[in-house]
């Protein structure tokens, strides 16, 4: 085991976790009111819940039971912090002592770029998490309780508040969160849960330290994923309420106030999460292209969600600015960006788009549907959304593994899967001549 790169471990821990969530959906137990489920069926869904997508083939709120509803929650939750974060939280718990090559594991499973008291960064994410999760169900049990039996409405706030805040976007309501698009509480309290999970587990931990120290200073990646993350929450914002003000199917019927509050939602949920209070199907061409670009962004690193991150496209842009302003260095807020970072960045934008790309392709080979909804549909199960028009179910077995494999790969991060496949850094012996070459 040791022979393995930390990549690769966490991509066959993937593998064994839904291999084992496929066999518990699979019993009698778990099936639902319509029961009889394929393991091609159960596949799909335990590899979407734990890649925290959300797309289905099958309805969840009546294929499976509460006791594969659970099973859902439980591969939602290990698939959020990751599998190898609730491993090491079990040794602790026994007394066994993480070694050396484990923290690896857990460095690159959480993102982080070193292993200084990474356990004891880790149990305070879990207690933190667990806080948050707490806290956003006892807001939804406000508003569930009034429509349904207590345990029920209990079961429904915990479901909804982990999957909101793993943004996995999975509802077990058979139209997700359409009924609820007027409520003030589960479109504040969802909205704020994708929020705070997406934003990353090292923004949240920094936001803590500050609150115990005011002097000490964020990190740049908090600076950075904050400034990306409103930005793109307000631009996402006015040009929802603004494509779909009219729009009859969407929020053209709604009241003002309604509008302002689903445009909103949609806003901070279509990075991440797949949650929605108005129909995705039925939304303007151009809404439709702000929602590819943004679901592409994705999250930010060391959190729940997919994407090339919030990071990512934060460095590029300030690349871009530096090369128009005949600037040598990479500036952000006044810190200088390696040109390590920088490549990194470009590595990851170039691999996320041609595997969008390819997938795409791949799948439109053997689907005869309009070039758009498999774009969606790629783009949803890559950056871990799982937005769909409805055509996943009717999807040709060959597209679902294609979209199963790009769940896995959207969730554990392109280049973190293009590493497990790839070889340990090599420094040559020697080093060629420099020669430039026109590009542009």
């Amino acid at each position: 085991m040791n022979k393995l790169k930390p990549s690769q471990i966490l991509f066959f821990s993937f593998i064994l976790i839904i291999f084992i969530g496929t066999i518990l959906l699979l019993l009698p137990i778990s099936q639902g009111s319509e029961g009889n489920l394929s393991f091609f069926e159960a596949l799909f869904t335990a590899t979407s819940s734990l890649s925290v997508t959300g797309l289905s083939v099958v309805d969840i709120s009546r294929a499976y039971s509460k006791f594969g509803q659970t099973i859902i929650l439980v591969l939602i939750q290990l698939g959020g912090l990751g599998v190898m974060t609730f491993s090491s939280v079990f040794m602790l718990l026994i007394g066994r002592r993480i070694k050396y090559h484990e923290k690896k594991i857990l460095m690159e499973n959480l993102n982080r770029d070193s292993l200084d008291n990474i356990v004891d960064f880790i149990v305070k994410l879990i207690k933190i998490v667990f806080l948050i999760e707490f806290i956003g169900a006892i807001f939804l049990l406000i508003r569930f309780k009034q429509d349904m039996a207590l345990l029920d409405a209990i079961f429904y706030s915990i479901f909804h508040s982990i999957s909101a805040f793993c943004n996995a976007g999975i509802s077990i309501f058979p139209d997700n969160l359409l009924s609820y698009s007027d409520s003030i509480i589960i479109n504040f309290t969802i909205s704020s849960l994708i929020i705070i999970g997406g934003i990353g587990f090292a923004v949240i931990y920094s936001f803590i330290d500050k609150i115990k120290d005011r002097k000490k200073e964020s990190t740049l990646t908090t600076k950075v994923a904050v400034r990306i993350t409103i930005w793109l929450l307000v631009i996402g914002f006015f040009v929802i309420i603004i494509t779909e003000y009219n729009n009859p199917e969407t929020i053209g019927t709604m009241s003002f106030f309604d509008k302002i509050m689903a445009s909103f939602f949609q806003s901070a949920t279509v990075r991440t999460a797949g949650f929605y209070t108005i129909s995705v199907d039925k939304l303007m061409p151009g809404t439709r292209y702000l929602f590819y670009l943004f679901m592409f962004i994705g999250a930010s690193p060391g959190s729940t969600g997919g994407g090339v991150k919030t990071t990512t496209f934060g460095v590029i842009i300030y690349s871009i600015i530096a090369i128009i302003r005949n600037k040598k260095d990479v500036t952000i807020i006044n810190r200088r960006i390696s040109w390590h970072i920088i490549n990194r960045a470009l590595a990851i934008l170039v691999i996320s788009i041609s595997y969008v790309s390819v997938i795409t392709f791949a799948i439109l080979i053997f689907e005869e549907r309009d070039l758009i909804d498999i774009i969606f549909e790629t783009m949803g199960a890559f950056s871990t959304v799982g937005f769909s028009t409805g055509i996943t179910p009717t999807l040709h077995d060959f597209s679902k593994i294609l979209l199963m494999l790009t769940m896995i790969i959207g969730r554990l991060g392109p280049l973190t899967f293009a590493i497990a496949l790839g070889e340990e850094l090599k420094v040559a012996k020697y080093r060629y001549p420099r020669e430039n070459i026109l590009i542009g």
